[in-house]
Order: structure tokens, then C-alpha cells, then sequence
């Protein structure tokens, strides 16, 4: 699976952004979908993701902010920023989690995409 992600910027806080990432390859397969950010020494994290079954996983401090969504047909998936505040500011990348084999044996992979820089100026 390729990501290629784009959308990010500089905004101003309380603007809004959305990022997008366009999947390719073995998409099919794709079982979990959606974004993690990392900003200056801190470690990745959790920002959203969207599983095959529709389920949606938020990070506490984009709930109400982000929304994650997915265009099938396109197989792209969507960060909806609003609200953006200074603390939103890191490099985003795009994630999926493949997962594939027998119902005994499963297995998992995990791709990520390049970044994309997102600035929030306060």
C-alpha cells in the first residue's frame, strides 16, 4: 500500500485545514486507515483513524475539532481540522493497517505515509 498525503499549511488559530491521503495498491486489504502526528520531541501519536467496519478512534484533544473520514471510491482518506490551535502544530502522517490471511492465522501490516507540516500560528 502507497499513502500519499497533502493538504497541510500555515494557518492561523481557530482557522481550519483538511488533509488529505490517497491510498493505492493492495487497498483492499486495508482494514484500519487514518492519521498521526509528531511534533518537535515528542513522540508520534494517535490523531484519528477509521476502521474498515466504520468505527472512528479520536485523540482526546482533537474530539470535537477532527473528524476523519473516508472516500471509497477514491480510496482517500480525509482529516477535517477545525478550531486549530498552536498545540495542533506537527508534521501529519497518514496510516493504514493492512490485514490479511486465514481466519486461524491473521496477519497485519502497517504503512505509513510522508508527512505533511501543519502550523498553527497563534
Amino acid at each position: 500500500v502507497q499513502l500519499q498525503a497533502s493538504g497541510g499549511g500555515l494557518v492561523q488559530a481557530g482557522g481550519s485545514l483538511r488533509l488529505s491521503c490517497a491510498a493505492s495498491g493492495r487497498t483492499r486489504s486495508i482494514n484500519v486507515i487514518g492519521w498521526y502526528r509528531q511534533a518537535p520531541g515528542k513522540q508520534r501519536e494517535l490523531v484519528a483513524t477509521l476502521s474498515s467496519s466504520g468505527n472512528t478512534d479520536y485523540a482526546d484533544s482533537v474530539k470535537g475539532r477532527f473528524t476523519v473520514s473516508r472516500d471509497n471510491a477514491e480510496n482517500t482518506v480525509y482529516l477535517q481540522m477545525n478550531s486549530l490551535k498552536p498545540e495542533d502544530t506537527a508534521v501529519y502522517y497518514c496510516y493504514a493497517q493492512t490485514k490479511y490471511g486465514p481466519v486461524e492465522r491473521i496477519y497485519t501490516d502497517d504503512y505509513w505515509g510522508q508527512g505533511t507540516q501543519v502550523t498553527v500560528s497563534s
